[in-house]
């Protein structure tokens, strides 16, 4: 169970703060939910605390693991498929694990290929979606502005 002032991941959503826990009724059914700002965007989340470890709600990485995730984009991409398809779905499954190193591992290989050869549409929005929860959860792990985490991002995934 979290408290109020955790720093936590939502899968597919990005990283925030735990800003209350608030008692809600919904359909004639009372629950309580976690109220999660998100700091990009400006945007609030509710979580239904009974379901949150089943959707992935977690802890903010740790700065070891901040250090690990900076390793990742660095590394030259790892083997994706040709097809777009089947590269697509395996993206997918890795943003939506909640697993930082393979959010980080997607947005590297996706930069890349941009450069490379292009990304249709679909995967120019999966690169975007997958920066977006990278730099959210960049900006609580390590204290810093959006703009900086997007630049650092973008700068070791490219080279």
């Amino acid at each position: 169970m979290f408290k109020v002032g955790d720093k936590v991941v939502y899968p597919m959503h990005g990283a925030g703060v735990i800003e209350a826990i608030e008692e809600r009724e919904f359909l004639g059914k009372k629950r309580q939910y976690y109220v999660m700002r998100m700091p990009i965007g400006d945007m609030k989340v509710m979580i239904p605390t009974e379901t949150s470890a089943k959707v992935g709600l977690r802890r903010v990485i740790s700065r070891e693991d901040v250090a690990r995730v900076l390793e990742i984009l660095r590394e030259r991409k790892s083997k994706m498929s040709g097809n777009w398809n089947h590269r697509y779905r395996a993206n997918l499954e890795k943003i939506r694990s909640g697993d930082p190193f393979e959010v980080a591992e997607v947005v590297r290989n996706l930069i890349l290929r941009d450069r490379e050869k292009g990304l249709s549409s679909g995967e120019k929005k999966m690169l975007d979606s997958a920066r977006q929860i990278l730099i959210s959860e960049l900006v609580l792990a390590q204290n810093m502005g959006e703009e900086e985490a997007q630049s650092l991002v973008d700068r070791l995934a490219a080279n």
